[in-house]
């Protein structure tokens, strides 16, 4: 016998509930779908941000080695490269000269460095290298304070270095004697030539009045200086 009451062991009410939670669920998957479109449209930006700003740079450095190039075409690269070989030359040239000795220079240094009452018969001048010279000279004097006097005044000139005067021997024609010194090579350099020319001539020199020594008696008249009777 139908009574006509349905019977269910589920609540009616009780699936509402759940399709409410089910219905909540997609919101939060859009969020991160959103949140990943925006990051994607952003790095695509930077990118072309950056690829565009490396174009521009090479744009920006062929213009202007384009400038550069026609600033040195108008400067004549020809002339430039002359220019610079003749100052590479002249440097060369300056460098030489300035370590270039001129025994040349010595004569005139010699000849104003010499007393008048002294004179040299003959000359050794060696020359290992130009830092290393060294003169050999036998020489004659008026009297044995010329020869103190000469070389008092070759040890304060600064062109003739340890002089070293021996062998000295009293004649009838003056007082011999054999000298030994080196060479400033300073003094003998190119570019000292002015400098030389500048020294005290000969009639500026001392002579024996000035010596504390005693000048000596009975022996003749000293020749010209650098001349030997």
């Amino acid at each position: 016998m139908e009574t006509g009451i349905k019977s269910s062991f589920i609540p009616h009410d009780a699936t509402a509930p759940v399709a409410a939670r089910v219905s909540r669920g997609p919101g939060f998957s859009d969020l991160l779908i959103l949140i990943a479109i925006v990051l994607l449209v952003a790095s695509l930006a930077l990118a072309t941000g950056v690829f565009l700003y490396v174009q521009y740079l090479q744009t920006s450095t062929a213009s202007k080695l384009q400038q550069l190039e026609r600033a040195k075409q108008a400067f004549e690269p020809s002339l430039i490269l002359e220019l610079t070989r003749l100052d590479d030359r002249m440097r060369a040239a300056d460098k030489i000269l300035s370590s270039h000795i001129a025994p040349s220079v010595f004569f005139h240094l010699l000849e104003s460095l010499t007393l008048q009452t002294v004179a040299y018969s003959n000359l050794d001048f060696q020359a290992a290298d130009s830092q290393n010279m060294r003169i050999k000279m036998h020489g004659l004097g008026q009297s044995v304070n010329s020869i103190a006097l000469q070389a008092d005044y070759l040890s304060k000139s600064g062109a003739i270095a340890s002089p070293i005067f021996s062998n000295i021997d009293r004649q009838a024609n003056g007082v011999n004697f054999d000298l030994t010194a080196l060479v400033n090579p300073t003094a003998l350099s190119y570019t000292q030539v002015a400098g030389a020319a500048a020294l005290p001539q000969q009639q500026e020199l001392p002579d024996e009045s000035g010596f504390p020594f005693a000048p000596q008696n009975g022996l003749p008249e000293s020749p010209p200086a650098g001349e030997v009777d």
